[in-house]
């Protein structure tokens, strides 16, 4: 990886269990977006008290989802007192929009479960129009740049 990376834990719970006894899809999209909250919001930027990606997005912009794809690798089971492990770094930015990419592992030295891409769009509240990327923004949301996760062929 070229950038920083982000790592962060999700605790796993028993309403993540479907009937069948695994981790519904729903709700790992539910991890992997609560993950992504984590990162865009509390990872390091300085050695000062100033965190998150987004910090330097003004009031009344927000990100939207734009494209969100997940490629699904191993059956993810709960394991009580085991939280998911997750990684997160910036793939693309683009004028008004940049990707987050995101690995899910049920334990560390396991490969990962599932492979994540979410495309998010700023989005300018008042004027109901995408938000171009400050250079400040830019700089914060590259620092966590590096290659996308490797996604499934379509077919």
């Amino acid at each position: 990886m070229a950038g920083e990376v982000f790592d962060c834990e999700i605790q796993a719970r028993l309403r993540d269990i479907n009937l069948g006894g695994h981790v519904d899809n729903v709700e790992a999209v539910r991890i992997i977006d609560e993950a992504r909250i984590m990162f865009l919001r509390y990872a390091p930027l300085t050695t000062d008290d100033s965190a998150g990606l987004l910090a330097a997005v003004p009031a009344g912009v927000s990100e939207l989802m734009g494209a969100q794809r997940v490629d699904y690798h191993a059956e993810m089971r709960f394991t009580p007192f085991r939280p998911f492990l997750l990684r997160l770094w910036i793939s693309h930015v683009g004028r008004s929009s940049f990707s987050v990419c995101t690995e899910m592992r049920v334990a560390p030295d396991h490969p990962p479960a599932l492979v994540a891409e979410s495309t998010l769009v700023l989005w300018e509240q008042a004027g109901a129009a995408s938000w171009p990327v400050t250079d400040d923004v830019r700089a914060d949301l590259e620092r966590y740049l590096a290659p996308p996760v490797a996604l499934r062929e379509r077919r």
